[in-house]
């Protein structure tokens, strides 16, 4: 594991508790056990404090990062053969083969804890954008847990651009979008899935964290609550989270109530 870093880093890491692995129903594992049946596990790295500053909130939190196994498995042979031929300016590489998944610790979370499972969005988490209301929805989920009594995570998922489809892909939909489509309308014109999201890293981190114990998750889709409860998750409470609703983005929040999310008129009105 991180044969690509100082092996005496990774070493105190695991001594400090800031290194730890566990299968996909959150039990701990030996971190340094590379057999094959832990190749679907977890590995996390944290806490870190986070100190961070969103438009309606501003606090510290405990930062998370996770990589399965069999991914950090490819990239450490990779590092290995870029170390051997010299070549460590092509270590940028590492990450596109890596999915870094990420958990903020907010509050002090204690029974029935608050949770935001989001897939990342580059436009409209860091750009901004106005298209969709992830951005809003990331900002105003942080807020609220961090204002619940209860405390809470948000789980970040990496590679769920798109809801699935990738970045590329993403903007080829826009372009149909503005041509008239709706979103799962201009994803089938491409031949890809309404959502091909992948919640199983979710399931285990939310395991590993909580256990299988209630939790409160922020959602209007009815498929991520379907998803967690396939990984055996069975106390599960829905909380509406509708943020930002406008112009730009009133005919996609349309789309997706067409398509089952828990979205009324009185929340597409703005």
């Amino acid at each position: 594991m991180f044969t690509y870093l100082n092996p005496a880093v990774r070493e105190r890491l695991i001594r400090d508790g800031k290194l730890v692995r566990f299968d996909e129903q959150g039990q701990l594992l030996d971190p340094d056990n590379k057999a094959p049946s832990t190749n679907a596990a977890i590995n996390l790295i944290g806490p870190i404090p986070l100190p961070i500053d969103l438009p309606s909130i501003k606090t510290t939190v405990q930062w998370y990062a996770a990589v399965r196994s069999s991914e950090l498995s490819q990239v450490e042979a990779l590092a290995s053969d870029l170390k051997q031929d010299n070549n460590q300016h092509l270590f940028a590489h590492l990450v596109s083969s890596m999915a870094v998944n990420c958990v903020l610790v907010v509050g002090e979370p204690s029974e029935n804890p608050l949770v935001r499972v989001h897939s990342n969005c580059l436009t409209g988490d860091v750009f901004g954008s106005q298209r969709c209301d992830c951005g809003p929805q990331l900002d105003a989920a942080i807020r609220r847990i961090h204002d619940d009594s209860n405390g809470g995570y948000l789980v970040y998922m990496s590679g769920h651009e798109g809801r699935g489809i990738g970045l590329w892909a993403k903007a080829a939909t826009y372009l149909l979008q503005d041509a008239g489509e709706d979103t799962y309308q201009a994803n089938r014109s491409l031949g890809l899935p309404d959502d091909c999201r992948d919640f199983s890293d979710a399931a285990s981190l939310l395991k590993y964290f909580i256990g299988n114990k209630p939790l409160r998750l922020l959602t209007n889709n009815p498929k991520k609550l379907k998803d967690l409860a396939e990984f055996g998750f069975e106390f599960i409470t829905a909380v509406k989270h509708v943020a930002s609703v406008g112009e730009w983005n009133r005919k996609y929040l349309s789309a997706k109530r067409s398509w089952g999310h828990r979205l009324d008129d009185e929340d597409l009105s703005g």
